[in-house]
Order: structure tokens, then sequence, then C-alpha cells
């Protein structure tokens, strides 16, 4: 028995999903898009790169078939006559949700059979006892805001009137969401967390996923940025998790970047928590050094979705996707004979696509064996079958969902 490593570039969606019309998301794809643009010199910012999406890390791996296996095509500019040297293929996911509780989830074998509850994109977005409840238990003069809008856009908007008035700055997507934004210093990071907390018991009624703290700091709209403190306060998943059944099992669950969040913190061993890409590629190979046999190594990398693709930054969730692939030698390095990597997504988020909401797209799902042979798994019809392949490997008792790919 040896070690699994589960990485999420979250977001990372390759099209065809076969269900995207009734998300109204037809037509969307996170990875072709990109390289799309980039061929046409879209994708070129401020000297961050220029030419094709370069990717050969990934290439190798097996990414160009996994895109042409979920959305008929071969991303423009990519190369599918590698042959691919580890496990290769796409899966679809049959969660009812678009969002990241349900990717993830479902990725860890329980996928979400139930309709999240959603606020309207009006305004106000939330119902009138909900807000009043939420100053009266919250303790808070009022809340700005109450509407869909871009975190970064919102705290431009409203940031210096929450600070002359103490008001949080509410706000939602169209994920099952409820965010709220205060300044770090002048309402409290603590006291953020705090109403974090209430609010989470407010919105179980509604079947609310998630309510999420954006800290920020600043002096000014033009300085404020929001903080790596963000904190995630998710329901519980409905049945144990992959996470779970190692523990259960008597293996480890190293958990990087915000995965210990998304699970409500159940079935989780050890956390460790970065901000960006590159410092949590950084904790990842962390882990792997402090990871023994039977354990898992689950890691989120979340720039490609909060700061690329829900900003509908072309050319930053391209240079982004480049640097991590860079860097993907480091880590098929910190392999062990044995071990087991697996790079997927929770789902999609095409900047190129309208609005700014997540996408509805099948996932890549690439990766290593280490010491095995080439792997094409073809198109896995849930993403459940990732989670039963990575149990397989650690020696799991077969879960009640998807089916090993191994």
């Amino acid at each position: 028995m040896a070690r699994a490593i589960l990485c999420v570039l979250d977001s990372f969606g390759i099209g065809g999903a076969p269900d995207a019309a009734r998300f109204g998301d037809e037509g969307s794809n996170t990875l072709g898009h990109i390289a799309s643009a980039c061929m046409r010199g879209q994708g070129d910012r401020e000297g961050l790169r220029a030419g094709p999406l370069t990717l050969p890390n990934m290439t190798a791996l097996g990414l160009a078939r996994a895109a042409k296996l979920a959305a008929g095509a071969v991303p423009a500019g990519m190369d599918a006559s590698i042959e691919p040297i580890g496990i290769h293929g796409a899966a679809s996911e049959t969660s009812r949700g678009k969002d990241t509780p349900s990717g993830h989830w479902e990725i860890a074998g329980v996928p979400v059979s139930f309709e999240w509850g959603y606020f309207p994109d009006t305004v106000p977005s939330f119902p009138s006892e909900l807000t009043q409840a939420i100053m009266r238990e919250g303790g808070v003069p009022g809340i700005l805001g109450d509407c869909h809008a871009s975190g970064t856009v919102i705290i431009a908007e409203l940031g210096e009137e929450h600070l002359r008035t103490g008001k949080p700055i509410c706000y939602t997507s169209g994920d099952s969401v409820f965010q709220i934004a205060a300044h770090e210093e002048h309402f409290g990071l603590e006291r953020l967390y705090s109403l974090c907390e209430i609010v989470r018991d407010l919105v179980d009624p509604y079947n609310i996923g998630r309510v999420i703290a954006r800290p920020f700091a600043g002096k000014d709209a033009a300085s404020f940025e929001r903080t790596p403190n963000r904190r995630d306060y998710s329901v519980l998943p409905p049945e144990p998790t992959l996470l779970d059944r190692v523990v259960a099992n008597g293996g480890k669950t190293l958990t990087v970047g915000k995965i210990s969040d998304i699970f409500a913190h159940q079935g989780i061993s050890k956390v460790l928590k970065a901000a960006g890409n590159n410092a949590l590629f950084d904790r990842t190979l962390e882990a792997m050094e402090d990871a023994g046999d039977g354990d898992l190594v689950f890691a989120n990398y979340i720039d490609f979705d909060s700061l690329y693709g829900h900003r509908r930054d072309v050319a930053g969730y391209a240079a982004a996707l480049e640097a991590l692939d860079r860097r993907l030698p480091e880590l098929l390095a910190h392999l062990r004979d044995g071990d087991l990597l697996v790079l997927t997504a929770d789902h999609g988020c095409d900047p190129t696509w309208k609005g700014t909401d997540h996408t509805r797209e099948r996932v890549p799902v690439i990766g290593l064996l280490k010491g095995g042979s080439p792997l094409d798994i073809g198109v896995r019809t849930s993403f459940a079958d990732i989670g039963e392949s990575v149990a397989a490997h650690l020696g799991l008792a077969p879960g009640r969902h998807g089916t090993s790919f191994l």
C-alpha cells in the first residue's frame, strides 16, 4: 500500500458536459477557450505570456487527449499525438450543482443528489427576515450589498462605506453561498468569523451550501485587497467521504488549501494553508514529505477560480496554468514507487463565458501511478470514480458511488 496525492485545479474544466444546456453553459470550455484566445494573440497581458498555451508536462500526462475525449476536439495549439505517460481521461459530474462543495464531495465519492438553495439575482437578494436576524443576532447595524456581486468589485464599491458605518458587506452569486466581507482591523477578523458562524446557522433553513468570510485590508477603495484569511463554513457532506474512509482505515488525510473548509473539517488529519497557487504547491510538497503508506494528500489550487475564472481574466488564467505546469516535475520527483497522483478539477469557470459564475463542464482526470503503465480511462460518468480509484489504491472497501478505473 502506497500513498495517494489528489490535486484539484479549481475550475479547470475541459468542456463537453452532457447536461451543460440545463445550466445555461452549453459550449463553455475553460481549457479550449483559453487555448484559442492564446492562439489568436488574446492571451498576452503585460508580458506575462505570448503565443500558444504551453503545458508540456500536463500534455505528457495526457491532457490534450483528455480534452478531446471531453469536448470532441483538441484545444488549439496542443498536441494529442504525444503518447501519454500516465493515466488520462475525463469525467462528467452527476451532482445537481456546479459549485465547489458539489464538485469536491463528488470527487471524494459522495455525489450531491439534492438541490441546493440559491438567492435570487435581485436587489435585495436576501429575504428581509434573514437580514433582520443577522442584524439582531450578529449585533451589526445593518448590511451593505445584499446582491449578486464579484467580491473584488463590491469591496471597491462599498469598502469605504463599510469603514464609516461598521456594516458588513454581504453578497452572493450563482452558487449556493452567502459571503461576508469585512475589514480585518476596523471590523476585526475574529468578529467576522463569529458573524459567519451565526449566519451559518441562520441560512440552514434556506439550504445554503457555504458561508464565506472574506476579510480585506487597505485604507481606501484604491488600496483595498482581500487577505489570505478567507474561511469557509460548509454544511456537512450527507454521508462519509473518501477522507472519512481513509481515517477510519487508520490512514492520515493531509489537506492543502481550502479542502478542510469544504468538508467542514470532517475526516481531516492535518491542515496546511497558504495564499496563492505557488505557496499551495510548496505546501503540497511539504505534505508529501509527511505522508506515509495509506495516507491521502488532498490539495486545492484556488487561484485559477478566484483570481482568473471569476474575474474573466483569460491571460491570467493562461499564465497560472503554465506556472503550475512548470512546477509539475517537482511533484513528480516527490512520488515514491507505488504512489498514485491524480490531477483533476471540481467544475469549470470559463473566463470567456458570460457572467462571472462557474460553468458546467467535464473535468480532466490525468495523473500517474508511479511504476505503473499508461492508462486510458475514457470518459467517466461520475467524478465519484476518482474517489473510488483512490480508495481502491489505498486498499479501502468499495463505497456506495462510483467505480474504480484502476
